[in-house]
């Protein structure tokens, strides 16, 4: 049943995007309303306490409010395009595995390795590539793949090593990713091109990814690993998947901008519409398309009976966001960010902090955002885009590296069977370093323009 609720949702949230009847966004409405309802007997954890909190708010917002009790149903449109990226992201997922670009990626993992340093260096940078792809699904992937060869080591140095190599490289992967849900709606947000932030995202990533190793290359080059050599194959046949993967990516991203200049309709709406059509077609490049249509099918039926935390959670979120939004409540934090207008190193501070705090204490980054964003709105037009959308994609995505509520966290967490507050220890003073960073070169690039 979720599947049909769920993709009749999304199909419609689409045709809303076209044709601006009524109708539609009341039957948008009506399968939201329907959505939550299926999604609160299957949400588990921090996304049933989450989203029912978020309902109850909401809903007592809209009383509050004093609209007529017909229009509660038009409030939950604002998260719906987050929804879809997570509904339709799958049909990419699967291709990389019909492709066995994943397990040629792998293969690099087992070639002339000697020492846990260089283990580090290469498997970050698998799971870097991985990550563009197969989003989530990329950490345990790599948890099995490298368990077998850290297995003499003392688990604590394993559990560490899991945390600061897969979940740092999943971050730094994101920061500039076009199917990240954090960087689509920024871009949104701060209404500004891709292309225009992307050189800035890349030599942020590139400095990190820099530090990392070397910290790494202090830490573990005194410890000795070995591989089983029968695995490794011919390294020609793996470049030129590798090369052909960054080929999909770059041509993905050059068709995703020139839609959105065509249509106007935003950024994150441009990958959603896309990456069916795209994964489709390349499949057919590949002469695959038979196997890849198969195997995307039940991996997406498989994936959107698993959203039930994320409708339930971010439905509700975006009703309790809509109605803060509605009352006079969030004009007391309004003066407070219009100080800083003027003085913008003091803004990105306040976003870095904000994100810091609110995501130890229970909110997803995306619900965050999607506050934030509200909150922001008055000032949008007095700050600079360009800096203002690097520190909120920076600040926002550094906490898929220590926030225990974060879904990286707990996939990892559960993998080894460890509490995800010490994993988030591990991590958190290198997101505040990459934060701290990512802020000192956005206020360098607003003095520079």
């Amino acid at each position: 049943m979720r599947v049909y609720v769920y993709t009749t949702l999304i199909i419609l949230y689409i045709v809303s995007r076209f044709i601006s009847e009524s109708i539609v966004h009341y039957s948008v409405g009506i399968l939201g309303i329907i959505a939550i309802v299926v999604s609160a007997f299957y949400a588990r954890g921090i996304y049933a306490i989450s989203g029912t909190i978020f309902f109850i708010l909401g809903t007592i917002l809209f009383i509050f409010t004093k609209q007529p009790w017909y229009t509660f149903i038009l409030h939950f449109e604002q998260v719906l395009g987050l929804l879809s990226l997570f509904f339709v992201l799958p049909f990419m997922n699967s291709l990389i595995h019909v492709g066995r670009y994943d397990q040629n990626l792998s293969i690099l993992l087992q070639n002339k390795i000697t020492n846990l340093s260089k283990l580090y260096r290469r498997s970050f940078g698998v799971c870097y590539l991985l990550g563009l792809f197969l989003n989530i699904a990329t950490i345990p992937l790599l948890v099995k793949s490298l368990n077998a060869t850290l297995r003499d080591l003392p688990k604590n140095t394993v559990n560490k090593y899991y945390t600061q190599n897969l979940l740092r490289a999943y971050a730094l992967c994101l920061i500039w990713s076009p199917m990240e849900v954090m960087v689509s709606t920024t871009i949104d947000i701060a209404n500004v091109k891709y292309y225009m932030i992307l050189p800035i995202l890349l030599f942020i990533a590139l400095m990190a990814v820099m530090f990392d190793w070397l910290l790494s290359s202090c830490k573990y080059k005194n410890i000795p690993i070995s591989f089983d050599d029968q695995r490794v194959g011919r390294l020609k046949n793996v470049y030129q998947k590798v090369a052909q993967l960054v080929g999909v990516l770059v041509l993905f991203i050059l068709i995703v901008s020139l839609v959105q200049h065509v249509l106007n309709n935003g950024f994150l709406f441009s990958v959603v519409l896309l990456i069916v059509p795209f994964a489709i077609l390349w499949a057919i490049l590949i002469s695959k398309i038979r196997r890849y249509m198969v195997i995307a099918i039940r991996h997406w039926k498989e994936r959107t009976n698993g959203l039930a935390n994320y409708f339930f959670m971010f439905l509700s979120a975006g009703l309790f966001v809509e109605m803060l939004s509605q009352t006079k409540l969030l004009s007391a934090l309004e003066p407070i960010f219009e100080l800083t207008t003027e003085r913008t190193l003091l803004l990105y501070l306040m976003i870095g902090a904000y994100f810091l705090v609110t995501s130890l204490i229970g909110f997803h980054p995306l619900v965050g955002l999607t506050l934030l964003a509200e909150i922001l709105q008055p000032i949008l037009p007095k700050v600079p885009a360009i800096p203002l959308a690097v520190t909120l994609i920076c600040c926002s995505l550094s906490t898929v590296m220590y926030s225990p509520y974060n879904i990286s966290i707990s996939i990892l967490a559960d993998e080894l069977k460890t509490n995800p507050y010490r994993l988030g220890l591990w991590n958190i003073g290198f997101a505040i370093c990459l934060n701290v960073f990512s802020i000192f070169v956005a206020f360098s690039i607003e003095k520079i323009i």
